[in-house]
């Protein structure tokens, strides 16, 4: 079977070692431009790019899929395409490139969390099951027929990064298990069926915690934007990073937003108990135990965060 592989980040790259590995026929890879990175701001290409090109297969880097990538795609002449987080819009010209049309890994149980932030949106709204799902590319977001699905449950203390990481790899057999069941003819996908929910992009706003809150729903948000877009909170006027804290139902009465020495753990008031800081990173310093932080700042006892 002749696969069109389209893909951008880290977590794309799974999938085409995957199809690689399988002996499908990768017969090009459609990523998104170089993009500066680091400080230095250095044009650098996407994980997946760099991978297509260690493995020798061709590669087109185009911010839109215009009607020149159409003909190249069609050049290819796949049965067809895979897509895993690309970060493009592809249209009906290219839709109708492949026999077998464009097959996309996304990384819910859909029609849970349809957008681009699938992951983060599961966390932070305690879902007790999340996964990821392949379905037919249409027109509408995320809206097509699903191949097959995989779920598993996640821990208590997980992120999104985490668990990205893992259905990135268990997402990847998914992915060729689907591929596999069309080429073969023995699988046909099935409507989505239920209400739908939406994961639009978060912003750096959503990593913002608001100290009134209860601390089950600010450790949600924590773990769900952790790494991205990162939470934080405001002392001093600057922003102040952390990194997923933990819950401690035992103490109450800490005001929100109000630090506090608790033996030597630094906890933070909420709107109900109080949660216990993990590692944090003050304006221009690098991220520390916040332990190590408290001693360096001096007193803390009274400081509101927020």
């Amino acid at each position: 079977m002749r696969i069109v592989f389209a893909g951008t980040p880290e977590v794309a790259v799974p999938s085409l070692d995957r199809l690689v590995a399988a002996g499908f026929t990768v017969v090009g890879v459609l990523t998104r431009p170089d993009a500066p990175v680091g400080r230095k701001r250095v044009l650098t290409p996407s994980p997946v790019a760099a991978r297509a090109e260690a493995l020798g297969l061709p590669v087109v880097k185009a911010a839109r899929i215009t009607p020149d990538v159409v003909s190249t795609l069609a050049g290819w002449a796949p049965d067809a395409a895979a897509i895993v987080a690309y970060g493009g819009i592809v249209p009906p010209a290219a839709l109708a490139v492949p026999a077998h049309g464009w097959v996309n890994l996304h990384f819910s149980l859909l029609p849970a969390w349809r957008g681009a932030a699938p992951l983060q949106y599961s966390v932070i709204h305690g879902d007790d099951v999340v996964g990821a799902s392949t379905f037919r590319l249409e027109e509408g977001l995320d809206t097509g027929p699903v191949y097959g699905t995989l779920a598993l449950t996640p821990g208590p203390e997980a992120t999104s990064g985490g668990l990205l990481s893992e259905l990135a790899t268990s997402g990847a057999e998914l992915l060729v298990q689907t591929l596999s069941g069309i080429d073969e003819g023995r699988l046909e996908p099935r409507p989505q069926a239920g209400e739908p929910t939406f994961a639009p992009k978060l912003t750096l706003e959503d990593g913002r915690l608001d100290w009134v809150l209860p601390a089950v729903a600010l450790h949600r948000r924590a773990r769900g934007v952790t790494p991205e877009p990162g939470a934080w909170t405001m002392l001093d006027g600057q922003r102040f990073k952390l990194e997923p804290p933990r819950l401690r139902p035992d103490v109450e009465g800490i005001p929100p937003g109000r630090l506090a020495w608790a033996g030597k753990a630094v906890l933070v008031g909420t709107g109900t108990h109080a949660l216990e800081l993990t590692r944090v990173q003050p304006a221009g310093k690098k991220m520390m135990l916040a332990a190590d932080w408290a001693r360096g700042a001096g007193e803390i006892e009274g400081t509101v965060l927020g």
